[in-house]
């Protein structure tokens, strides 16, 4: 039940009606006995400044941010913490009176579950599919660590800023663009592939970003962000060619539990928050 002294945080992106934050949270809160409400807010792209300012007007305590807002909200927020800077995407905000607060917790949460998994990307070779926020989290994440990367991405543009803001912050990793073309040659050299596009997403399901005239490099870790559905037909691929097949509900539950902690300055119960997504 939401009260007057209920504290409201939500996620603001276009469309949200796929997404499981509401349970995971909510099933934290509960489980922590909290006065807190987690709650979808369906913004459509023109909309996002005013949405912003209705965060702080109707006393919400934060918000997560999804597609595709992540890059849309930087510029109306007054504060943004070093690593979203450098990612440029943000997805949770923390409102305290009148300042909106940018973070980014994308990054973590892929690494936390690569570590968790038992996946370490140290001197890995990486293929990113796609170059909107999400690609530059965990590519971002994955510089950190030392992987090589590599992005593939119908829009060159946002692939060529990906790759020279990585390289101006590290000049160990060897970081740039691959075509599809070169992909056919040097597919088999990857050990880390990750989905970062929505293809496969509700109601995309059919579609994968994996060409589907070249093989899936059956020894790497193929990760697609999607967590809905579980089996995304670019992990189905993944599969059939003998490669391990993750989805992002790991990375879903990491980057949430950080979120949560940025708002309530409590530890998330991740268990918890795992198992209310997998019983959805």
């Amino acid at each position: 039940m939401v009260k007057g002294t209920t504290n409201l945080v939500g996620i603001i992106g276009f469309p949200v009606s796929h997404s499981l934050s509401p349970t995971m949270h909510n099933a934290a809160f509960r489980a922590l006995n909290m006065d807190w409400k987690y709650v979808p807010l369906s913004v459509r792209p023109q909309n996002v400044p005013d949405a912003l300012k209705g965060l702080i007007a109707l006393g919400f305590r934060g918000a997560n941010v999804t597609v595709p807002h992540k890059e849309k909200v930087t510029p109306y927020l007054n504060d943004i913490s070093a690593d979203a800077q450098q990612i440029g995407a943000v997805n949770t905000i923390l409102v305290q009176e009148d300042t909106l607060s940018g973070f980014n917790t994308d990054w973590s949460g892929f690494l936390n579950h690569l570590t968790e998994i038992g996946f370490d990307p140290s001197g890995a070779k990486a293929l990113i599919l796609g170059s909107g926020g999400s690609a530059r989290a965990v590519s971002y994440s994955l510089c950190q660590r030392g992987a090589d990367i590599s992005i593939l991405s119908r829009n060159t543009g946002t692939a060529g800023l990906i790759i020279d803001e990585l390289s101006s912050q590290s000049a160990q990793n060897r970081i740039g663009s691959i075509s599809a073309e070169s992909l056919r040659d040097s597919a088999r050299d990857f050990d880390l592939v990750v989905n970062t596009t929505p293809l496969g997403m509700t109601p995309l399901e059919e579609l994968s970003p994996w060409p589907h005239d070249i093989g899936f490099p059956r020894r790497a870790l193929a990760y697609d962000l999607v967590y809905n559905p579980a089996k995304t037909r670019f992990l189905e691929i993944a599969e059939d060619s003998g490669a391990l097949a993750v989805n992002g509900l790991g990375m879903l539950v990491h980057q949430a539990a950080e979120a949560f902690k940025i708002w309530t300055d409590r530890e998330a119960p991740v268990h918890v928050m795992k198992e209310a997504i997998l019983s959805c």
